[in-house]
C-alpha cells in the first residue's frame, strides 16, 4: 500500500526550533516525528511512501534516504515554492497509481490505519 506524508512547510510557529530543521525532524522521544510516522504506516501494512518536501528537503533526504534502513521505500516529491496541501499532493501525482492514504508529515497519532 502507498502513503503520501506532507513534509514541506516551513514550521514558522516554532521559530526558533525550525531555523535549524524542518518540522518534521524535531525531535520527540529523541526520534523524528517523521520517523514516528514512517514506523506507524509499516506497522499498518504500508510498503511505500512519497514525501513531499520544500523547506530544508536536504535534511529530510539525508535522513532517510531510500527508506531501506526503515523497511519501507521512500520517493520524494520536491516543491520548488509552495503549493500549499493539495498542491503538494498534486505535485507526486505521477508516482500515484492506485488508492493511497495522505498524512501530515509533523503529527503524532497512533491511529489504527
Amino acid at each position: 500500500m502507498k502513503a503520501v506524508i506532507m513534509a514541506g512547510g516551513e514550521g514558522t510557529r516554532l521559530r526558533p526550533l525550525t531555523s535549524t530543521a524542518p518540522k518534521p525532524m524535531l525531535p520527540v522521544g529523541n526520534t523524528p516525528m517523521l520517523e514516528h510516522i514512517l514506523e506507524l504506516l509499516k506497522r499498518h501494512g504500508f510498503d511505500e511512501v512519497v514525501i513531499t518536501v520544500a523547506f530544508m528537503a536536504n535534511a529530510i533526504r539525508t535522513y532517510f534516504g531510500d527508506g531501506s534502513e526503515f523497511g519501507i521505500r521512500i520517493s520524494y516529491a520536491n516543491e520548488d515554492s509552495p503549493l500549499g496541501t493539495a498542491g503538494s499532493v498534486g505535485n507526486c501525482r505521477e508516482q500515484l497509481d492506485s488508492t493511497f492514504l495522505v498524512i501530515s508529515g509533523d503529527v503524532l497519532t497512533d491511529i489504527d490505519l
